[in-house]
């Protein structure tokens, strides 16, 4: 990677996956400032990188991330004036927004604990993996506090009520339950959690990377949209597949089969 040396994250790239490592596991990967920044830095580094086709988040050590760190809430104990106080939410809107915009699949690999900020990472990631020991969690209220970001990618991935209920409550969920309200895709086997969710986002990156990249921009452009504003999108971006590479080959591919 570019820049300076590493101290939060462990970045690695290997057959089409820019692996991203939450590397603080004493601190169960707690986010801090510099966590944020290294994050930001490592999925720009992805969407660079041609041989990247997936980006898969995950955490070294039992969890995944268990939110912000002490220092951040030794912060607002203390209280931290509006202006740096509005700095430090600008940095983690900034890359909740990076993935929104990334131009390659995010995928989430959750094992353990998914609290806070935690929970809020995965939950803007594209596609959310999880260990069947999993357990989420938006707590922030309990502190009176509020997961004020992370909503605006909550009420577009369960109901509005779903939505309030993980917040004004703030109790932690199972994997299966986070499944069951779509926050979850898929769920592994704690024993074998790593090895498929790295096999889930290989095979991923095996699909045409023009197509998940026009995927991704059309399903979110569609935010806000009316219905005949969703179809005309979708019509562009149909016209824009057809005159890729990769679906001019598939096609080609496709015809010569059904010919034999």
């Amino acid at each position: 990677m570019s820049g300076t040396a590493l101290e939060r994250i462990v970045y690695e790239v290997a057959d089409g996956v820019a692996t991203i490592t939450l590397n603080r596991p004493e601190k169960r990967n707690a986010l801090d400032a510099r966590a944020v920044e290294e994050l930001k830095r490592a999925l720009g580094d992805a969407a660079a990188d041609a041989a990247v086709r997936v980006v898969l988040l995950r955490g070294a050590g039992p969890d995944f991330c268990s939110g912000a760190d002490l220092s951040e809430l030794e912060k607002i104990a203390q209280g931290a004036g509006p202006v740096e106080n509005l700095a430090d939410a600008a940095a983690l809107g900034e890359l909740l927004v990076a993935m929104r915009r990334h131009p390659k699949p995010i995928v989430a690999a959750v094992h353990g604990h998914a609290f806070a900020g935690g929970a809020g990472l995965a939950t803007a990631c594209d596609i959310v993996l999880a260990s069947d020991d999993a357990v989420f969690g938006y707590p922030e209220v309990r502190l009176g506090f509020v997961p004020a970001m992370v909503m605006a990618i909550l009420r577009r991935t369960s109901s509005e009520k779903i939505a309030f209920e993980l917040a004004a409550r703030g109790e932690p969920i199972t994997a299966a339950e986070a499944q069951r309200i779509g926050l979850v895709n898929r769920i592994y086997p704690p024993a074998t959690f790593h090895a498929e969710a790295l096999e889930y986002a290989r095979e991923l990156a095996g699909r045409s990377a023009s197509a998940l990249l026009l995927i991704k921009r059309l399903l979110y452009g569609m935010d806000g949209l009316g219905f005949e504003e969703a179809i005309a999108r979708g019509a562009e971006v149909n016209a824009l597949a057809r005159a890729t590479d990769d679906c001019q080959a598939g096609v080609r591919r496709f015809l010569e089969r059904r010919r034999r």
